[in-house]
């Protein structure tokens, strides 16, 4: 699964896309292998109780996953998934 990767997480992950090969098919189970792989991007993404921090973004084909089933949602291997960290400026 190729996850892209924006802003900051970039410089944490070493480029815009990541292969990530998770032990699963939900977007928790990609994030927690994307962890596993670049542990310092945990804190960036996540809350202590392992949800999505507050204006933290993943989509799934262009779509938002708050639109479909959350970190619940199922990914297949040829979707597009981007990871977006919240992102000041003006």
């Amino acid at each position: 699964m190729n996850v892209k990767v924006f802003a900051n997480l970039r410089e944490i992950c070493g480029g815009v896309q990541v292969e990530v090969i998770p032990e699963g098919n939900r977007v928790i189970d990609i994030l927690n292998k994307l962890v596993e792989l670049y542990p310092a991007i945990e804190e960036e993404i996540f809350t202590p109780e392992k949800k999505l921090k507050p204006f933290v973004h993943v989509y799934i084909n262009g779509k938002n996953i708050i639109h479909l089933n959350d970190l619940e949602t199922v990914v297949e291997k040829d979707d597009q998934f981007a990871l977006f960290p919240p992102v000041a400026g003006g």
